[in-house]
């Protein structure tokens, strides 16, 4: 248990490190969606309109109601698998009926790190990490950040392992990763039997 406090302390430093001093209010440590210069480099789409409406992701999005979190202030991280991970996916994972929202939302929130987390950072996490990050994710889980031929790869807790195959997509409420598969949660809600 002591352990599982040092990676959650270790993990809120990340998260809070990833925002840049200028992110949080004068009045706390609530982060505002971005700073300025953040802005002006991102242009003025945010994640859910940059992101190809006609995608894999977007419409598991849709599916969750998660679009719409996507197109607010943030600011976000998303990690968004390839079109083709999601037929990797188990199976029924996707199904967008209204009973398997909650299932679509565990695995799509586990994609989603809080704050704006470049390559940068994520690297910085890495190296004082001796090698290994281990991130909270939106959906309350984690994933662990490494190193592999001098590319980021990310395993979800049941060891799968993705890599970044394009990196820092700046939009007004955050960034997107792009990574070749579907990081699962530890434990994804079951699909309802009807």
């Amino acid at each position: 248990m002591h352990k599982h406090a040092i990676v959650s302390a270790v993990t809120a430093i990340l998260a809070l490190s990833a925002c840049n001093n200028d992110d949080t209010a004068a009045t706390g440590n609530s982060p505002v969606a971005q700073t300025s210069e953040a802005q002006e480099a991102a242009g003025d789409k945010a994640i859910a309109a940059g992101i190809p409406a006609g995608s894999q992701f977007m419409a598991a999005a849709k599916a969750a109601g998660l679009d719409q979190t996507l197109a607010g202030p943030g600011p976000y991280t998303v990690l968004v698998p390839v079109d083709a991970a999601f037929a990797a996916a188990p199976a029924g994972t996707f199904d967008p009926k209204p009973e398997n929202r909650a299932r679509i939302t565990g695995v799509l929130t586990n994609l989603i790190l809080p704050g704006t987390v470049l390559s940068t950072d994520i690297d910085k996490a890495i190296e004082a990490g001796k090698g290994k990050a281990v991130l909270a994710t939106m959906g309350g889980g984690t994933i662990t950040a490494t190193k592999e031929g001098g590319k980021t790869v990310f395993t979800d807790a049941s060891g799968k392992k993705v890599t970044v195959t394009e990196a820092d997509q700046r939009f007004t409420n955050g960034v997107v990763h792009q990574i070749d598969g579907v990081l699962m949660p530890a434990t994804a809600p079951a699909r309802n039997a009807s």
